[in-house]
């Protein structure tokens, strides 16, 4: 049976809907839903679903109840689709399964099924599923829609856009992004600055793992259609950390870092810089098609090196391309992480000769912060709660208010 999607009588709402290959095989599952939701209910077949769940009638749904039996097993692509599908919309999942094996049940679960129920169905376990579904899913939205960032704009619709990038893995770029973002929030108890840290390390971005935020679906809703986005679900897709710095985290899966292209990431800057009075993005170590639009866009572009021979490579290796594009190389400004203590002679020689070698200025030295940070991060905080006399902390809050005296002067100086 190819069944289409309709009430199943009257004009009610439609609130929920069975995904099956045949609901018919089901027949104890349509009179559940009957009981539970009068007439407020549909039926889709697999690849039906994945397609409505697209349109915007599907917001209206609560949950589908995915109903499957052994011989759907080897159409699970398709099962993945749809339960990734709903997720996306943010609908509830409820498995209903009949001798399929544990392999697949734990693959649909994983890909995010809410609730799991065995066919035949017990007696009142639907309407259970449900219940549970609604204890979660209605403490969660009313938390998102509290914790909501209020938007506003400033006055003269442009922040300062301030982009880390690292030129190798593990020197520490998103940890000096997160901490900047916090002491760039804090450096005035008057009239602190509005800041926005955004993560475009798409695919292993640590900026949610270093402030202990969660990742919201609403993230890669917006990612997926920045063209549209407005303000609303801008602000829904942002999380508050200690109701002092806003953040767009990484979304919850890994992304394909070209899903969003340079007009995409235009536009996002746009929209942060107008609303907020310092943007920081942390930006994966890749580069990708629109790493030259963050360059182009960033006031301070700061380039993450350590004292090693791999960034000494990448560096050269950044330089040719960016210099072989016609792209502006100078505009980089670099930090040493992990920099030789100021007794160490033979290492501030060493630094010495690197810049001397690769033809560039190491504007800014930052001390190893030691055991410190790592823990710091593991703990989901920023230095200046966890180790607050770090030495570390201390150099980042230095340059931290270095920047926010040179844009107070220049806004003065406008």
């Amino acid at each position: 049976m190819t069944s289409t999607f309709s009430p199943v009588a009257g004009p009610a709402p439609i609130v929920a809907c069975t995904v099956s290959r045949d609901v018919q095989n089901f027949d104890l599952l349509i009179e559940d839903m009957e009981t539970l939701l009068g007439e407020s209910w549909g039926d889709l077949g697999f690849h039906e679903a994945v397609l409505f769940l697209e349109q915007p009638d599907a917001q209206a749904l609560e949950f589908i109840a995915l109903a499957i039996d052994a011989q759907d097993e080897a159409d699970m692509a398709t099962l993945l689709s749809v339960i990734s599908s709903a997720k996306t919309r943010g609908i509830a999942v409820v498995l209903i399964a009949e001798d399929v094996s544990p392999g697949s049940l734990h693959q649909l679960l994983r890909a995010g099924a809410n609730e799991f129920v065995p066919y035949p169905l017990p007696e009142n376990e639907l309407a259970l599923a449900v219940d549970r579904l609604k204890q979660v899913i209605e403490p969660e939205a009313d938390e998102q829609a509290s914790e909501q960032v209020a938007l506003k704009r400033n006055s003269d619709g442009a922040g300062v856009l301030i982009a880390v990038q690292g030129l190798s893995g593990g020197c520490g770029a998103s940890t000096f992004a997160v901490n900047l973002g916090w002491e760039l929030a804090t450096v005035s108890k008057d009239k602190p600055p509005r800041v926005c840290v955004i993560d475009l390390g798409l695919q292993f971005g640590a900026v949610a793992t270093y402030l202990d935020l969660p990742r919201r679906e609403a993230v890669m809703e917006v990612l997926s259609d920045v063209e549209n986005m407005d303000e609303d679900s801008f602000a829904a897709a942002l999380v508050s950390f200690d109701d002092k710095m806003q953040v767009l985290t990484a979304p919850p899966e890994i992304l394909p870092l070209d899903i969003i292209s340079p007009s995409d990431v235009d536009r996002l800057l746009d929209y942060a810089t107008a609303h907020f009075d310092y943007v920081i993005v942390d930006l994966p170590t890749t580069l990708v098609q629109w790493t030259d639009t963050v360059l182009q866009a960033a006031q301070v572009f700061f380039a993450m090196i350590e004292l090693d021979m791999r960034t000494a490579q990448n560096t050269l290796r950044l330089k040719k391309a960016l210099i072989s594009e016609d792209l502006p190389f100078e505009k980089l400004r670099f930090l040493m992480n992990r920099a030789p203590k100021f007794t160490d002679l033979q290492g501030k020689s060493r630094v010495k000769r690197l810049a001397e070698s690769l033809g560039i200025t190491i504007d800014v030295q930052l001390p190893d912060g030691g055991r410190a940070v790592t823990q710091a991060c593991d703990h989901g905080l920023p230095l200046a709660s966890q180790a607050a006399k770090n030495p570390l902390r201390r150099e980042i809050a230095k340059l931290a208010q270095s920047l926010h005296d040179l844009g107070q002067t220049d806004a003065e100086a406008a």
